[in-house]
């Protein structure tokens, strides 16, 4: 099989999207590419807050634009195409090639330096979590697919009507 043209990289920030959550979740046991939302359960997502050890992550524009640019940085390093990023108040997009690195390895990469500007930006907090574990990982295949991503990743610093 060839590699992907690039991958669609999708990562909360710790405690904001839990499981049980209204808008809908997915179990990281049993998860793939195209499956659905789960329903909301409020007995799950309280659960999932009593198990939290740190209060939930939102991102300030000043946390945002650090993070955005540490990954950046880090792309530019590694020779990593960014096709599109949008860094938000409780979650991050990234269109990226990365040739010869699992979805996986690139996104703990990605998470990993913006790790270490949140704790550059934030000294004091002392955290031990700014994102969840794990996130959304989705192969692009095909031009199609790539520019579907991009697409959908610019739409997201759109404002909304």
């Amino acid at each position: 099989m060839s590699e992907p043209l690039a991958y669609l990289l999708t990562w909360t920030t710790y405690g904001t999207w839990l499981p049980g959550d209204r808008r809908g979740w997915v179990d990281k046991h049993d998860c793939g590419a195209q499956t659905p939302y789960r329903k909301p359960d409020g007995r799950r997502e309280a659960a999932a807050k009593g198990r939290m050890s740190e209060s939930a992550v939102w991102l300030s524009p000043e946390a945002r634009d650090a993070v955005d640019v540490a990954i950046r940085e880090t792309c530019d390093y590694r020779t990593w195409l960014v096709h599109a990023l949008s860094v938000r108040s409780n979650h991050a997009h990234a269109v990226v090639t990365a040739p010869g690195v699992s979805p996986e390895w690139a996104m703990k990469v990605l998470k990993s330096y913006g790790t270490r500007a949140m704790n550059r930006m934030y000294p004091k907090a002392n955290r031990k979590h700014w994102w969840t574990e794990g996130g959304s990982k989705r192969y692009l295949n095909d031009e199609r697919t790539v520019a579907a991503a991009v697409r959908y990743v610019n739409d997201q610093d759109k404002p909304r009507e």
